[in-house]
């Protein structure tokens, strides 16, 4: 697991968000072995940089991968707060099959970090749970959802869309099905 100081500069910090985010692009995009100089330059940052902040290959894997889930995990109460909860939970199920997509592209790196010992799916589930049990449950409060469902459910379901919709040209599709799951979240309330 990736530490690193819990204060960090403000310079530090940006050299670290563009670094995770151009190395999910590039893990996505190139598969895991890409060139950690790739990465750096994509980033604008030089290599010592990008080692100071990630000393191997597979920390740099897990924290793009924690960071990117974080990510829409914490989109959730964003959009709860902007949006009514049936609207924020079919926006947010976009953006997690928009995370399973990147996700899939960084599998071969992922794999790679695994089998060195690191574990980036430590802390996965329960996120995911609590993220998504929060706009269910804002859901239900309001009416707008059935209060009946676990999390781990809807989570197991956009699995299974992102599953056979993982290819761009099946992204049209997989929206349908979203709907489609909301629909099921909605049934039996009065809206």
């Amino acid at each position: 697991m990736t530490t690193q100081p819990s204060v960090l500069r403000a310079d530090a910090r940006r050299n670290r968000e563009r670094i995770l985010e151009a190395a999910v692009r590039a893990f996505a995009d190139k598969g895991a072995d890409v060139a950690i100089d790739t990465i750096a330059k994509a980033a604008g940052v030089g290599s010592a940089t990008l080692y100071r902040h990630f000393p191997t290959r597979e920390v740099l894997v897990e924290a793009a991968y924690r960071n990117e889930l974080a990510r829409v995990c914490d989109s959730a109460t964003a959009l709860l707060a902007d949006n009514p909860p049936d609207k924020a939970i079919r926006m947010w199920m976009d953006r997690f099959i928009d995370y399973l997509a990147a996700k899939q592209g960084m599998a071969d790196a992922l794999r790679a970090a695994v089998a060195s010992g690191a574990d980036p799916f430590a802390e996965t589930l329960d996120k995911l749970s609590t993220a998504i049990g929060a706009l269910l449950h804002a859901g239900a409060d309001a009416g707008l959802l059935r209060p009946d469902i676990e999390p781990i459910d809807v989570g197991l379901s956009l699995s299974g869309i992102a599953l056979i919709t993982s290819s761009p040209d099946q992204r049209e599709r997989a929206g349908r099905l979203l709907d489609l799951l909301l629909d099921g979240l909605r049934y039996g309330t009065d809206r």
